[in-house]
């Protein structure tokens, strides 16, 4: 019997099943993931620890100003390239008490030049290295 008040027809469903589209993203994300590269060419850089004691002395500090042109500027002094500021970054790794060396790159440098001195000190054994200005980059 059919009930009282009530077309013989089925009603026609007016609303999209998106169940398959919704699998078919999920796939496409899953792809996405697998095929996104693992980073290499990252630089490690081991932070200090927390509650690291202050210094006795005050110590020697060197500023490296990395220009929009890629120059690397030491201490107010132009330097002729990647090769003298490794040269001069050796001859501070080699000293006793090893200078503080702080970096600050120009708003408008690129990053593979600041990633070069990075990677530069690193491997020339400076330890203590800083990146200061990070003022003139706020919104």
């Amino acid at each position: 019997m059919i009930p009282l008040g009530s077309d013989s027809e089925a009603e026609v469903m007016a609303d999209i099943n998106t169940t398959p589209l919704v699998d078919v993203l999920l796939v496409l994300l899953v792809m996405l993931i697998i095929t996104i590269p693992i980073q290499l060419h990252s630089v490690n850089i081991e932070m200090p620890g927390r509650n690291a004691p202050p210094p006795l002395v005050e110590p020697q500090v060197v500023r490296i100003d990395v220009t929009p042109s890629g120059a690397f500027v030491w201490n107010g002094e132009v330097l002729a390239g990647r090769t003298e500021l490794e040269a001069r970054m050796q001859s501070a790794a080699q000293q006793q008490d090893q200078p503080e060396i702080h970096l600050r790159p120009d708003r408008l440098a690129k990053y593979d030049t600041v990633a070069i001195a990075l990677a530069a000190a690193q491997r020339l054994g400076l330890k203590k290295i800083g990146l200061v200005g990070s003022e003139q980059f706020a919104p």
